[in-house]
């Protein structure tokens, strides 16, 4: 059980509290609801471009990461689909560093033209080394512009293509900033050896003064009922043929995701999971082969990828993988194999909550989806989870209208 604390400011900003008397450090996490979702077509990127930005320097710190260095701290980011995240760690006797900066940066971050472009610069040589240079670099747009028509989850974090990324304006940065980095649009969560008295005063003096403003009108298409399976095939200079299929499925809160998640991990978490018993130790079709959730806020996808040995064609590496997916659909699955998954996921679950930095993290992240609380409970709905389960979302999920199909086929062989 991890104990926290939850105050909500008189502006709107949430306070996340957790106390870690094992160490000397502080984790300062703050979570803006804000993501890659909250883009427009043609202007994809910008989430992640202005979480660069976010680092280009204050009002009051010429230099985010020095000022930060100086107190014994270190800081990274992240932006997904959803949510732009953003930690610290340091002394506890720092934490008021931390504080100074995060604040400076919320209020009056410098987003003068040489940062903008500096930062528009390492944008895309990032965008050119994930998704050009290096091999099935392009499959996530491929793969997601398959599986949605309308949501935004059709494009990729890193944005659609370069253009966007070079046709964004001074203009459209400033806005997203003034729309998006507000006192009532942020989860800040402070976990280590800082009292919660301590975490309380010192994030009212830095933050209570911070007007909020007019949340934005967060609003998402919902994707229509499919129709019909998709499938693309494309050739490229790649070592491997590849496959990937996607099902789309239910969104991070729905009480289905639970059950999602456990299917992946029966079909592939570990040595005894049925893609590796089944079909990677008993066939030379596959020399790699994968399942996973992505546990997105709104309805997101299941996906399963694997590469194909050099004889194999895709026609013998989807029966396989259908073949593993009727056995989910037509027979009940044993309670020890659930029990097995859920000991798993309980074993990670408190690995990584050992870390203060986790625990500050998951705890935001818990906020954000609605459920604070979600960091203890989630453990619970796992383990309710039973064999008429997973054959109902099974047969739900895997059905051929719901299914869009990517292959990449060699340059030397097109099968």
């Amino acid at each position: 059980m991890i104990e926290y604390t939850k105050r909500m400011l008189s502006n709107g900003m949430r306070l996340l509290h957790h106390f870690d008397p094992m160490t000397r450090m502080v984790a300062v996490n703050m979570t803006y609801f804000v993501g890659s979702r909250d883009e427009k077509p043609g202007k994809t990127g910008i989430a992640h471009f202005m979480e660069h930005l976010m680092f280009s320097g204050s009002a009051n710190v010429p230099c985010y990461d020095t000022a930060l260095q100086a107190a014994g701290g270190e800081s990274n980011a992240w932006t997904n689909v959803d949510v732009t995240n953003f930690y610290n760690v340091l002394p506890s006797q720092n934490l008021e560093t931390a504080l100074w900066l995060e604040s400076d940066r919320l209020t009056q971050l410098n987003l003068d033209y040489n940062s903008i472009e500096v930062q528009r610069s390492v944008v895309t040589q990032e965008f050119l080394q994930r998704c050009i240079n290096p091999p099935y670099g392009d499959s996530n747009h491929l793969m997601h512009k398959l599986a949605y028509d309308v949501h935004p989850y059709r494009w990729p974090t890193i944005g659609e293509s370069t253009n966007d990324i070079q046709n964004t304006t001074h203009a459209d940065l400033r806005q997203f900033y003034h729309d998006f980095y507000t006192i009532n649009n942020l989860v800040l969560c402070i976990s280590g050896n800082v009292s919660l008295d301590l975490a309380v005063e010192l994030t009212e003096k830095w933050f209570g003064d911070i007007k909020p403003r007019v949340a934005y009108n967060r609003h998402y298409p919902s994707e229509p009922i499919r129709l019909q399976p998709r499938e693309l095939t494309v050739t490229r200079d790649v070592p491997q043929k590849m496959l990937f299929m996607t099902f789309n499925m239910c969104g991070r809160m729905h009480a289905d995701f639970v059950v999602c998640d456990m299917i992946s991990d029966l079909l592939a978490n570990g040595m005894s999971a049925r893609f590796t018993q089944n079909i990677l130790m008993r066939s030379d079709v596959f020399t790699e082969l994968d399942a996973a959730v992505e546990g997105t806020q709104d309805p997101g996808l299941l996906i399963i990828k694997g590469k194909l040995n050099h004889n194999a064609s895709k026609d013998q590496a989807e029966e396989l993988i259908e073949s593993e997916l009727s056995r989910l659909k037509n027979e009940l699955v044993e309670y020890s194999e659930i029990e097995k998954c859920v000991n798993k996921y309980r074993s990670t679950s408190l690995f990584e909550n050992l870390s203060y930095l986790q625990k500050a993290t998951k705890l935001c992240l818990c906020e954000t989806l609605g459920n604070v609380n979600l960091i203890n409970d989630e453990i619970e709905q796992y383990r309710k989870i039973t064999p008429d389960d997973i054959q109902r979302v099974a047969r739900q999920l895997f059905i051929d209208r719901n299914k869009s199909t990517l292959f990449y086929s060699t340059n030397t062989n097109n099968n």
